[in-house]
């Protein structure tokens, strides 16, 4: 299991739009209410971040690791969180996260 601390949560659309934009480094997650495939920019995010997808479960179903500046991803899998990390972790797939 890996336990991520001090995560800031985001429900609404806005602050998911936001997301780590202009922000200094910190780790966040998004919630949706219904499980999706998620596309997400890095435009004026400006460090590298990794991303986890986790099912309702809280299970990670996806991993993008060292996602740059200005670039795009899109998820392959449906999730109902999204975990945007800033700062390091170790996990694998199939490990479930605590927040």
């Amino acid at each position: 299991m890996v336990k991520i601390d001090n995560l800031k949560i985001c429900t609404s659309i806005l602050s998911q739009s936001r997301g780590l934009m202009f922000r200094q480094k910190r780790d966040l997650v998004m919630v949706f209410k219904h499980p999706k495939r998620i596309s997400l920019h890095m435009f004026f995010v400006f460090y590298p971040i990794d991303v986890l997808l986790l099912d309702e479960n809280k299970k990670i179903i996806e991993i993008k690791r060292n996602f740059k500046p200005f670039t795009f991803w899109s998820s392959v899998k449906k999730g109902k969180y999204l975990v945007e990390l800033a700062n390091s972790y170790s996990y694998e797939l199939g490990e479930k996260v605590e927040f």
